[in-house]
């Protein structure tokens, strides 16, 4: 579940429709809507959904978060190119590193051991109840370092069909784009080329 978390917040930056970037995280109102579309991955990776509403301090803490997930996206994808969307803005990868691991401490955690009588003992991981905004962020950062140090990082792509700016991670071997729309407008735009590129014969 980390893996279609940290892709949807990723996923944020993404191509307009008509050749430009668009940021759904660009107000309040799009973190909200953002937030309502991720309430089951979020329930499901951290055992609730976010509880608060979303201010402007919330959505500017999200889309730190965010700019370093991309960066290190960026440098998980080497030596592939990586997305064309801020690819000149990237925060140093030490500097991602830090912003993570800084949102990720914001949820302190303890192992709790239980041992029933007759039983074998398991242990739970218990943490205080921060403010809604240090939870989010910390989820999200947690779900990012979950997902860079597990197997499916060696799988992560930049999509590069024309205009799309999105990540996303190879499912099968033969697969090369994000989703289908984008496999078929870089076919078109190589049809196009190809055509392009043809001395027209009178």
């Amino acid at each position: 579940m980390s893996q279609q978390l940290v892709l949807a917040l990723a996923g944020t930056i993404r191509h307009d429709g008509n050749g430009g970037v668009t940021d759904d995280l660009a107000d309040v109102a799009g973190l909200a809507t953002w937030l309502r579309e991720q309430a089951e991955p979020l329930r499901a990776y951290a055992d609730g959904p976010f509880a608060g509403a979303p201010d402007e301090r919330l959505r500017l803490d999200v889309v730190a978060v965010r700019r370093a997930v991309r960066a290190l996206f960026a440098h998980a994808v080497r030596p592939g190119p990586p997305s064309r969307a801020d690819s000149s803005t990237l925060l140093p990868v030490p500097d991602a590193v830090d912003r993570l691991n800084e949102a990720a401490g914001r949820l302190p955690v303890r192992p709790v051991l239980s041992w029933p009588q007759d039983s074998t003992p398991t242990v739970a991981w218990r943490g205080t109840s921060p403010d809604a905004r240090r939870w989010l962020t910390a989820v999200l950062a947690r779900a990012a370092i979950e997902f860079l140090t597990g197997p499916a990082r060696a799988q992560l792509l930049a999509c590069p069909a024309p205009r799309c700016v999105r990540y996303f991670v190879k499912d099968h071997p033969r697969q090369a784009w994000c989703k289908p729309s984008c496999g078929n407008r870089a076919r078109v735009s190589r049809h196009y080329q190809r055509h392009a590129a043809s001395p027209t014969v009178p």
